[in-house]
């Protein structure tokens, strides 16, 4: 009876759904019924509950159905072939930013916050590890760490083996490995690239699960204590995915003052939308930060190599097979971001490319195996790389009216706005809700316009032909002496600026001219609006190419460490660390001491019994500070320093953000803009005392553990 009563209560709801979506309105009645929806999802806004966010995602997706249906119904009449063509093409971008908000809402409407599972007291029937560290082209100053960080890992020796799979058959990498004593492991061709690297050390090695991690990838100590113990609680369990965290500033980070306050860019997609994966048993692996249970690989004939993203392909093989996958909301390993924007650009092309090649191969829609709502998470993470000519769409549509006075949507500017505004504040207020820690509002738009353009061929070509494209290594570890601005990866976005600004100072000289008669003087300002709204993402995207200077060889963490310093006179000072890299370490001056006779010769620093002694090549003083430069040590001890500096357990944790305010939001893209043309502030004192807000709190978990 309540099977019964819940359907034929789901029945009603659709109804009234349905006559809520297509329900003609005045201008007047849309605005109000408009306004009344957006105020009752502000209220629900403030409730601390999970009703209340699937009731605003539903008020959101039905006020975004409603404007798609005004759009489908009223206003595609065109006067010319012209503006038929364009028209359709910005419907067809708004029917594109439609399925991505529905797809997106019902992937990240219950996500999974999965604890740690415990491993079992009995050591003897823990699983063996194989840990893979594929390389390439990096240096030996990039792999060597991660090596060294692996092999910190706790866990029995006797159950843990650590190899170098080294595609670039080098001898130092050969040299390194024997003196480091792990395995290495190369092959006589490259073929398939990373996938076809680790399907190679998949038939020399042997343990039960497999561990990978990228070359710049530094893990923390309890990486696999921290993962294993899921395969435990799941005998169906073929992959657990921690987030890819990164320790080094990326090009939004390093070259936007705003972007520092924000959550970085693929704090999204390694928060609610893993999270939500993770809920439909649709975790996607992300090639690194991983572990793979190795008869779940063998059963699918290993890791995927048909397409450029063998990681997404591969869970997606898996999770066809009936296999179940995890992702751990715990950053346990940290790697290097793209240093320039130029190389970020060309790895998001890569993604964008395999996903594309992925939907035309391996189409997660067809075939057997998987779930509706798997079905569902692939398809939005597929679609969302087409985003490339959708955002340029948007972008430039003001430029149809303004440039050439055609009319691409067939409406008045009232009822268009009456329309259009709750859909877009909604759906900016829902977001902000579901995924204001991880996402600001706003910056969405930033990091999708500057990679707008470039997606397009790559995207169209794969759709065309996905065997077209090879598999291509982002670099890492790149350093730049000088500052400079990067106008080739930006050279479209300044075009698309210069005909936008052009064309609305001509609008205005035509305006006053009285060039405009039977024109509604609404709808011009309507698309100055749309227009001015548009330049702004547009200079505050090319605000990202003015590339800074990047010469320190090691990247500082923030992190209170306690530390002694040993002077050359036999003296020593018990202090802490301000910040600590693999180079160097920035110490307090303990209060009352006098440095101006003493030289630091070395300094001593512990974890676990275990004391790392480095010797010092410089020293300087600062206000309240000592700055320190290490000099070259043994590989014994360089592990040590690893262990202390890279491989603590709390290394990589970080406080959520703050709640997203999506008015504050704006204002930092503005800031950007005004970086652009007035240069940033020299200081970064905001920066540097949120650092050590995180340092105080990565103390206070360390000392908890």
């Amino acid at each position: 009876m309540k099977k019964i009563i819940g359907i034929i209560f789901t029945l009603i709801l659709l109804l009234l759904s349905l006559l809520v979506v297509i329900t003609p309105m005045s201008s007047d009645k849309q605005y109000l019924f408009g306004l009344s929806v957006m105020a009752v999802v502000f209220i629900l806004g403030r409730v601390k509950s999970k009703k209340a966010v699937l009731a605003m995602l539903s008020l959101s997706v039905l006020m975004s159905t409603r404007y798609i249906w005004w759009r489908a119904t009223t206003t595609l009449h065109f006067d010319s072939t012209v503006e038929m063509l364009l028209g359709s093409l910005l419907f067809a971008a708004e029917i594109y930013s439609w399925t991505i908000l529905l797809l997106g809402y019902i992937q990240m409407a219950w996500p999974l916050e999965r604890p740690i599972a415990p491993l079992p007291a009995d050591k003897s029937i823990w699983p063996t590890v194989d840990i893979y560290v594929p390389s390439y082209n990096e240096s030996l100053e990039v792999v060597r760490d991660t090596v060294l960080a692996a092999q910190c890992i706790e866990y029995p020796q006797d159950k843990v083996k650590v190899y170098i799979l080294d595609d670039g058959k080098r001898d130092e990498f050969r040299d390194f490995a024997a003196e480091a004593g792990v395995g290495y492991i190369t092959r006589p061709d490259n073929s398939h690239a990373k996938a076809g690297n680790l399907n190679h050390a998949m038939t020399i090695t042997h343990g039960e699960l497999i561990c990978v991690f990228d070359c710049d990838h530094v893990a923390t100590r309890v990486f696999l204590q921290a993962t294993i113990g899921e395969f435990f609680r799941d005998d169906k369990l073929a992959l657990i995915q921690t987030p890819h965290h990164f320790y080094s500033l990326d090009p939004f980070e390093r070259n936007l003052t705003a972007a520092k306050r924000v959550p970085h860019e693929g704090a999204l997609f390694y928060g609610p939308v893993q999270q939500g994966n993770d809920n439909w048993n649709a975790t996607f692996f992300c090639g690194s930060c991983a572990v793979i249970r190795r008869s779940a690989l063998n059963e699918v004939g290993g890791f995927a190599v048909e397409t450029v993203t063998e990681d997404a392909h591969t869970a997606l093989k898996l999770q066809r097979r009936g296999w179940n996958t995890a992702f751990l909301d715990i950053p346990l390993a940290a790697g290097l971001a793209t240093e320039r924007l130029a190389l970020h650009v060309n790895q998001r092309i890569r993604w964008a490319r395999g996903m594309t090649q992925i939907f035309r191969i391996d189409n997660p829609l067809l075939g057997r195996g998987l779930k509706l709502t798997q079905r569902i998470c692939y398809l939005n993470a597929m679609l969302h790389f087409q985003y490339g000519l959708p955002r340029v769409v948007f972008l430039t549509s003001p430029l149809v009216f303004m440039l050439f006075n055609l009319n691409i949507i067939s409406s008045s500017a009232t009822l268009i706005f009456a329309y259009v505004l709750p859909h877009l504040v909604l759906s900016t207020m829902v977001n902000s809700r579901i995924t204001g820690r991880y996402r600001y509002a706003f910056w969405g738009e930033i990091y999708e316009t500057v990679m707008a353009y470039h997606l397009i061929l790559p995207t169209l070509l794969s759709l065309i032909s996905p065997r077209l494209g090879k598999f291509n290594v982002t670099d890492k570890g790149d350093l730049t002496d000088r500052d400079y601005f990067d106008s080739h990866t930006v050279r479209p976005l300044i075009i698309t600026t210069l005909l936008m600004v052009g064309s609305m100072i001509w609008v205005g000289v035509r305006y006053f001219m009285h060039d405009y008669a039977g024109i509604d003087p609404r709808v011009i300002l309507f698309n100055i609006a749309w227009g001015t709204f548009s330049t702004i993402i547009l200079l505050a995207s090319i605000a990202v190419a003015k590339e800074t200077k990047q010469i320190r060889k090691t990247i500082r963490i923030y992190a209170r460490l306690p530390v002694t310093v040993l002077f050359s006179d036999g003296s020593k000072m018990q202090t802490r660390t301000f910040d600590i890299s693999m180079g160097g370490a920035r110490v307090a001056l303990v209060k009352g001491e006098d440095m101006s006779h003493k030289t630091p010769v070395q300094i001593e620093l512990g974890l676990g019994g275990e004391i790392a002694h480095v010797p010092i090549r410089a020293a300087g003083t600062g206000v309240g500070d000592l700055r320190l430069e290490f000099d070259t040590v043994a590989l014994s001890e360089r592990r040590k320093l690893v262990r202390v500096v890279l491989s603590r357990a709390d290394a990589w944790y970080r406080p959520p953000h703050a709640p997203d305010r999506p008015l504050v939001s704006f204002m930092g893209i503005l800031q950007c803009v005004y970086e652009l043309f007035f240069g940033r502030k020299k200081t970064v004192s905001g920066f540097n005392s949120q650092m050590s807000a995180v340092a105080n709190k990565q103390e206070e978990v360390n000392n908890a553990l």
